[in-house]
């Protein structure tokens, strides 16, 4: 059996653990929070290294990735240093991919199921600094964006228009940033389990479409979703019904659920290497697409609210 575990330093009380057989080969998918604690996390990281086929990087990233540059955490490398032997995915590998074909699902879901299409529709993506791969599919798909990076990261009520705006400014903002405590900039632990406090009301009321990290999304969301369609990453059946409750009408996950969760994209990229018979240093971006298609994995589309 393959064991892939995500340490991540978001809360516990969204652990989880499943078994799932893909290709024939039986694998234990972990998730184990550290309610924002990175020393604890970097710990774990040292103590289990070995003894994992592969591990996820959750609540944290080694590097945020804007068009073709990346720009390294400081903190996060801690977490790299501390494993010499297993595998380890941070979500970068495949997050680009999946919330392609995320999208591209979406739209034929909607083409086939109610006769209307994503183009023009008025949409939100919550940051593209750290889902850009997310913001060129809804570019792509050719949604009417508003882009949240400012008030989402740094409170400010700025909604940015163009990705190319988003290339500028993360030249001039990501190198100092990223050098920052991480958890500044994103909610960690407890903080994520508080209710949502509405904010940003008028940006979340003109979209038909919510794009991002469903922690950002869950943080400021109206109690009032009608109509709308969330596209994000992970989820548990705790937040389904959240959101179900809120009227939501349409819930995508990049990634498949598994007994009532969603993994992170980081979980996905761990087992996708724990899967192949080769070098982590030698997988290119073909080899995951490849697995990707071969098991399929395979988005999760749910109507929550017809």
């Amino acid at each position: 059996m393959k064991k892939i575990l995500s340490i991540s330093v978001g809360s516990s009380s969204r652990d989880h653990t499943t078994r799932h057989n893909f290709l024939g080969q039986e694998c234990e998918l972990s998730r184990q929070g550290t309610d924002g604690d990175l020393d604890k996390a970097v710990r774990r990281y040292a103590e289990l290294d070995g003894k994992v086929d592969a591990f996820g990087v959750g609540g944290v990233e080694f590097f945020l990735r804007v068009a073709n540059r990346k720009y390294y955490f400081r903190d996060v490398k801690r977490i790299r240093a501390a494993i010499k032997i297993s595998k380890v995915g941070d979500g970068n590998g495949v997050k680009g991919l999946l919330e392609r074909r995320a999208f591209a699902a979406l739209e034929k879901h909607l083409n086939e199921k109610e006769n209307k299409t994503l183009r023009g529709m008025p949409a939100l993506l919550t940051a593209a600094v750290d889902r850009y791969g997310m913001g060129e599919a809804m570019f792509d798909a050719g949604l009417d964006m508003a882009i949240g990076d400012f008030m989402f990261s740094l409170g400010l009520p700025i909604a940015v228009k163009k990705l190319s705006t988003v290339r500028v400014l993360a030249a001039v903002l990501l190198p100092v940033i990223t050098k920052l405590p991480f958890q500044w900039f994103y909610a960690l632990g407890a903080e994520q389990d508080k209710p949502p406090q509405p904010k940003w009301d008028k940006y979340y009321k003109q979209a038909t479409v919510l794009g991002g990290d469903f922690i950002q999304i869950r943080q400021y969301m109206p109690d009032d979703l009608t109509g709308k369609i969330v596209v994000t990453n992970t989820t548990t059946a705790k937040n389904v019904d959240e959101l179900r409750q809120r009227n939501l009408h349409i819930l995508v996950t990049v990634t498949p659920r598994l007994e009532g969760r969603s993994f992170g994209t980081n979980v996905m990229e761990a087992t996708l290497l724990a899967l192949m018979d080769k070098p982590q240093s030698a997988v290119t971006e073909a080899d995951f697409l490849d697995l990707i298609e071969r098991i399929p994995l395979l988005p999760n589309i749910e109507v929550l609210n017809p």
